[in-house]
């Protein structure tokens, strides 16, 4: 028996939009049906520009209600799911808290950005639809059910990932991205906006060092990254914060993210 609202019959669906405008909203429907999702955020990344909203929906209103004032002005370049693409991580399925630096939900990005969508637990399939784009169908859990992914929610999602991926790379394969994504370009850019807008000369390494904090890095995690000691790294951070003037990380965000605002692609 063919049911009207069966997971079968909306993947079916889905694959019918395949090229066309109603694929999106397909795509969140059948994956609606198969576990509870409160909302989506459809975005592709580029390596050249900033990324592009495919498709948003959510019933609670705060979780977008800054997505194209802050995130995509930005702000993305401090978001784990951007690392992804950065890195160019394998195609599949990945969850925040599995992929967040270790003291992301200690820094000022998630206190001033991602707290504020109410989301309490993402999950996000991932994919290569062509060179240098990749395409993230990210799903969440917000203030309007409150609860996390289940074991058995995330454990059904990754076995669905080879067909949500591939729908992926049907769907947006027409999508472009030229040029190149470097982080030593973004740190030369930092450099030159903070001696611009700030009077403030930063060395490469304080640089990079403000960079990976803002994204929610210990000094642990920053010399592993670095291939330094953590020592050395609270070394630079105390001259990196004295040279700025400042004493906290919430200051080290409001005088460096509005130029991290200004480097995006």
């Amino acid at each position: 028996m063919d049911l009207p609202n069966s997971a079968e019959k909306l993947l079916g669906e889905t694959i019918a939009t395949l090229g066309g405008d109603k694929f999106e909203g397909k795509l969140f429907q059948w994956l609606s049906r198969c576990y509870q999702i409160d909302n989506t955020t459809m975005l592709a990344y580029f390596q050249d520009r900033s990324p592009e909203v495919l498709f948003a929906h959510a019933v609670e209103k705060h979780v977008h209600e800054k997505l194209d004032s802050d995130y995509i002005s930005g702000i993305y370049l401090l978001d784990p799911f951007h690392a992804l693409h950065v890195e160019s991580a394998p195609s599949g399925l990945y969850r925040l808290k599995d992929i967040a630096p270790d003291q992301f939900q200690r820094n000022e990005y998630f206190a001033t950005y991602y707290q504020r969508t109410t989301l309490v637990d993402e999950i996000a399939y991932i994919a290569y639809p062509s060179e240098g784009v990749s395409v993230h169908v990210c799903l969440g859990r917000d203030a309007s059910s409150g609860r996390k992914f289940s074991s058995r929610d995330v454990h059904f999602a990754h076995m669905m990932s080879p067909i949500v991926c591939s729908l992926i790379e049907q769907q947006w394969h027409e999508l472009k991205s030229g040029g190149t994504y470097s982080e030593a370009d973004l740190t030369s850019r930092l450099i030159e906006a903070g001696q611009h807008e700030l009077k403030v000369k930063l060395s490469r390494r304080q640089a990079e060092i403000a960079i990976l904090i803002l994204r929610g890095h210990s000094s642990v995690s920053i010399g592993l990254k670095l291939g330094i000691s953590f020592q050395t790294v609270k070394v630079i951070r105390k001259q990196l914060y004295r040279k700025c003037n400042i004493s906290s990380q919430a200051e080290l965000f409001s005088c460096f993210m509005p130029l991290l605002v200004m480097q995006g692609p």
